[in-house]
């Protein structure tokens, strides 16, 4: 740290308020997308749906998302320097997990296109076999930044390096202005490709509907296209905080961590629970399997007086 930088540290009762109140949302949204994933797995019709498929992995991308998140959240706190195997492991994880859910989007939009406009090859195009290629190509996709960066670490690091103890977050592992820049690029490139992806699966999608006989057909394409633009929107936040950092710090420079916190836990957190859940709500399938499974059951015991 140089002459003119102020290094913010939070008090303890702030520190451990953050901690609480963080753990617990996470506690709440993973437990909400576990009866999700349950659900899922309890019933064989939804693991032959390719649609399903694909919302379910989206849900557990973000459950492994928030896990990873946290743990480093938490982390930063409790332990800052973590050895740098570890940390790598963390931000390959995490960055992996952050990145494959506009990609994820991106494919049950595709999906949602073959279904309306080519209905007849639907079962023959989407077939869980190559659903489940696809995530795996989505993990790949996802991984190669991350081990690209790890191997350029390799090749350019001492081996002493790799026993050191490092504050655990990505730029502390990755120090160079040339990675920063690399990946700011890398983000709007991603960012550019998946929103084409999108708005031209969905300008395909309602313009196919419309030509339908039914009006809805054409109210269902609208609300398809609607909700995945809200997810995607959501889960665009995650990239935003950098931006409102730059934009509020150089105002409230003194609450530093407190614009970081809710920035964090606006943009990260909360389109982790609202996305999977309003997608999960609106499929009468999956509302009618989760009351089954989870819903309070009340036994009516009627007594029938005996005639003696």
């Amino acid at each position: 740290m140089n002459s003119t930088t102020v290094w913010i540290v939070d008090g303890y009762e702030e520190a451990l308020a953050k901690n609480i109140v963080i753990v617990s949302l996470a506690l709440i949204i993973n437990c909400i997308n576990g009866m999700l994933v349950v659900t899922f797995f309890v019933n064989p019709m939804f693991s032959r749906d390719s649609r399903y498929i694909l919302y379910i992995h989206l849900v557990i991308s973000d459950m492994l998302m928030i896990c990873i998140s946290v743990t480093s959240y938490v982390l930063t706190y409790a332990s800052p320097h973590l050895n740098v195997p570890i940390c790598c492991t963390l931000v390959v994880l995490g960055t992996t997990t952050y990145m494959i859910s506009p990609l994820n989007l991106a494919g049950m939009a595709i999906e949602r296109y073959i279904a309306i406009c080519k209905p007849l090859h639907h079962s023959q195009i989407c077939t869980p076999h190559r659903t489940y290629i696809f995530i795996c190509l989505l993990w790949a996709i996802g991984a190669i930044p991350s081990l690209a960066d790890i191997i350029i670490l390799i090749a350019t690091q001492p081996i002493s390096f790799f026993s050191s103890f490092v504050l655990c977050y990505p730029l502390s592992v990755f120090p160079s202005k040339r990675h920063q820049d690399r990946t700011t690029a890398s983000q709007v490139i991603y960012m550019s490709l998946v929103w084409i992806i999108l708005i031209y699966t969905y300008c395909k999608v309602f313009f196919a509907a419309r030509k339908a006989i039914s009006e809805g057909s054409v109210r269902k394409a609208r609300n398809t296209i609607l909700l995945h633009c809200i997810q995607l929107l959501l889960c665009m936040l995650s990239y935003i905080p950098p931006v409102l950092d730059m934009i509020l710090v150089p105002f409230f420079p003194i609450h530093r961590t407190k614009i970081s916190f809710f920035n964090y836990l606006l943009t990260n957190i909360m389109p982790r629970l609202l996305s999977p859940l309003i997608y999960g709500v609106r499929d009468q399938k999956f509302v009618k399997e989760i009351k089954e499974h989870f819903a309070c059951k009340v036994i009516n015991v009627k007594v029938v007086p005996s005639k003696n």
